[in-house]
């Protein structure tokens, strides 16, 4: 299991947003490259990171500093938001990203996905942003009026490398994991799963630990709100649950 730090970029900045909501955001470092280092010098193994403005459909602000934190950081990268067509695919793994995340292109364009699949073979994840069982898109604004068993079921005898959990209604809250709807996750797939949304403190890194050691596809865990508000220091969650 991976701790993964996440860089959310809007207008060019680490933000980050309660319940994905725009109104609600927070500046946490006007350098996100230089946020990017810091991570890979804490002995962070992988960076998650979500294009805001593009998952809004507000395109190329970002563009250039998710280029710059490709090229000035080693460890591996999964970029989310607004990977919305094939062009978009080929473009990032092209400029380097290992992992993409797709979130409203796979609720519509199932076949497009898993030929994407096969052609960067694990490096594909679906995003499973959940809100009250809702699958939400379009930056979390969009109903795509599937669930999280429907989607499950779409992609779980394709080629994707697995699937992104978010749960919607903790994400940038500080309430803790859902750790009974993450367990749950485990008896509908055999796909690996990434976690997020409402990590707190280290008590819920001890409860999925314990996860983990039972579900072996459990890929990690997913960091932000937590770490940028000092609730949990990554060198004492790598010790002490990840080493």
């Amino acid at each position: 299991m991976k701790f993964i730090p996440a860089i959310d970029l809007k207008n060019n900045q680490c933000v980050r947003l309660e319940k994905g909501l725009e109104n609600r955001l927070e500046v946490f470092n006007t350098n996100p490259i230089e946020q990017a280092k810091i991570f890979e010098n804490l002995g962070c193994q992988r960076l998650h990171i979500v294009d805001l403005d593009e998952a809004f459909g507000r395109q190329n602000i970002n563009k250039e500093t998710i280029l710059k934190i490709r090229n000035e950081i080693s460890i591996p990268i999964e970029l989310g938001g607004g990977i919305r067509t094939i062009e978009d695919i080929f473009f990032w793994k092209n400029k380097g990203i290992d992992f993409l995340v797709i979130g409203s292109l796979a609720t519509k364009d199932r076949e497009l996905v898993i030929n994407a699949s096969k052609k960067f073979i694990d490096s594909i994840y679906i995003a499973a942003d959940v809100l009250e069982n809702k699958i939400m898109i379009k930056g979390w604004v969009e109903d795509s009026k599937l669930t999280i068993d429907n989607l499950i079921s779409n992609y779980s005898d394709s080629p994707i490398r697995g699937f992104i959990f978010t749960d919607i209604s903790r994400d940038g809250l500080l309430s803790g994991l859902n750790i009974n709807l993450i367990k749950d996750l485990f008896s509908k797939t055999n796909k690996n799963i990434i976690v997020g949304g409402g990590l707190s403190n280290y008590g819920d890194l001890e409860n999925l630990k314990s996860v983990a050691n039972k579900n072996k596809n459990l890929e990690g865990v997913i960091a932000g709100k937590s770490i940028y508000s000092g609730k949990i220091e990554i060198k004492t969650a790598l010790q002490k649950f990840f080493l």
